[in-house]
């Protein structure tokens, strides 16, 4: 039998094995799930809420085990992973006020004999590919509304966050949720690709747009419920009226927090010219007093870079940046220590010749790039095939909305960056993906519409 092989990005040590589901044990764990599935729908919703609050009594009660393991696995420092856990027990919060709500019966007419009403059935089977990035966000994103709406989840965290996969099917179990009913798999690419294989009502997907695309082309024939949550390239623009010690502290944030390895990390930021360089001055000196180190020390800000690959990606776009034209004001580096690490790297006199520009870093460095005005800094923001977040920074509520109003973004941020919350949707335009997640909306991707026409006797 094959083993995964689970690393510390941080240390580069070997922490655990775990064995890969072979297509043989995929099938297996997909008739059990397709099985189980009626019974689990037809529990009642209040009996299914119940075991999904006791697996967030659960996450609660053991949140810093979890958070341990989650910098270990993941190399991301244990405040932030405190924080992921944290904000999960909110988003657990809100899709239990909200299931009964967003699938409620709706009686639409009734008028002279005949009544219309929509109600809403779980899709059944759902394969669940998540992410490693904030893997209780993503997987739970998916997770938790596909259970409360009565669907059995086959669940594949990224072989990069397997353990924390395993500690949520054992909490979810404890819980009263049917081991058949949420199975996880455990393996890369070609574990992935045996669960596409299975008949699914739903593929549900966190990732790369390019893995995103093969799995459009493998399940897009076959007409099921597709979700892909994808990349991003993430634009802020910061106004000439905005304050710039201000902005720069908050997008120094947005771009380097979880090592800038997030699908709304800010990417790319463009500068109106009057307030460029005290934006600058002011972003170099919050990236510079970022503590970068040992993940597990409750200082340390910036920690590993979870996929070794990535760190080629980064120097790639340095070079690339450097030899066009642009000014390498810090960082620019792979740390050289065991492990994973590049530095915090800020970059000025950018331009869309460049791939720092225009292709995901997915790491801490960022492009600042000085634009004359409000229509030069919408055209840039738009000049990208990705959609997922885009903000600006201005006193000015109105010229906000109005810029904002102009951008190809499912988020849309004024004065704040890298923020998701349960009570909007989740979702993008282009190469970030389609279909949403969280929100009323989120809960609803999970079930399929029935329309009943009732004519009385």
């Amino acid at each position: 039998m094959k083993t995964l092989t689970i690393e510390n990005p941080a240390t580069g040590e070997r922490i655990a094995e775990r064995p890969v589901d072979d297509p043989a044990s995929v099938a297996a764990k997909a008739a059990r799930a397709r099985a189980a599935q009626p019974a689990w729908a037809a529990t009642p919703l209040a009996e299914r809420r119940a075991a999904i609050a006791r697996f967030r009594a659960s996450v609660e009660a053991q949140l810093e085990t979890l958070a341990q393991t989650l910098t270990a696995e993941v190399g991301k420092p244990i405040r932030q992973s405190r924080n992921e856990l944290n904000g999960f027990l909110g988003r657990i919060d809100f899709f239990l006020g909200a299931v009964e709500r967003a699938t409620a019966d709706e009686t639409v007419h009734d008028e002279g004999g005949m009544r219309e009403r929509i109600t809403h059935e779980p899709l059944g089977l759902v394969a669940n590919i998540s992410a490693w990035n904030y893997p209780w966000f993503v997987g739970g994103n998916v997770f938790v509304p596909a259970l409360l709406t009565g669907n059995a989840v086959l669940y594949k965290p990224s072989e990069y966050a397997t353990l924390t996969g395993l500690h949520a099917a054992r909490l979810l179990h404890a819980a009263g949720v049917p081991d058949a009913v949420f199975a996880v798999l455990v393996g890369g690419g070609p574990t992935g690709g045996a669960l596409l294989g299975q008949p699914l009502d739903g593929v549900f997907f966190t990732g790369s747009a390019a893995t995103g695309q093969r799995i459009a082309a493998t399940v897009g024939p076959r007409l099921v419920r597709l979700q892909l949550e994808l990349g991003g390239k993430d634009p802020t623009y910061v106004c000439d009226d905005a304050e710039p010690k201000g902005a720069a502290e908050s997008l120094a944030d947005g771009a380097m927090y979880n090592t800038g390895q997030s699908c709304c990390s800010v990417e790319r930021i463009y500068v109106h010219e009057r307030v460029h360089d005290a934006f600058v001055d002011a972003f170099l000196a919050t990236v510079r007093g970022f503590v970068v180190g040992d993940p597990t020390r409750e200082d340390t800000y910036i920690g590993a870079i979870a996929r070794a690959p990535q760190i080629e990606v980064l120097e790639q776009q340095v070079a690339d940046a450097v030899a066009r034209g642009a000014r390498l004001e810090t960082g620019g580096h792979r740390i050289r220590r065991a492990g994973h690490w590049f530095e915090p790297t800020v970059l000025t006199h950018v331009d869309h010749t460049m791939s720092v520009m225009r292709d995901e870093s997915f790491g801490p460095i960022i492009g600042i790039q000085k634009v004359s005005g409000d229509e030069e800094a919408v055209r840039l923001m738009n000049d990208t095939r990705y959609g997922l977040t885009a903000g600006v920074y201005t006193p000015d509520a109105a010229r906000a909305q109005r810029l904002l109003a102009r951008v190809r973004a499912g988020s849309l941020y004024w004065n704040c960056c890298d923020r998701v919350s349960p009570r909007l949707p989740w979702s993008g335009m282009g190469d970030s993906g389609v279909g949403v997640t969280l929100s009323t909306h989120g809960i609803q991707a999970f079930t399929r519409l029935r329309a009943w026409h009732l004519r009385g006797a």
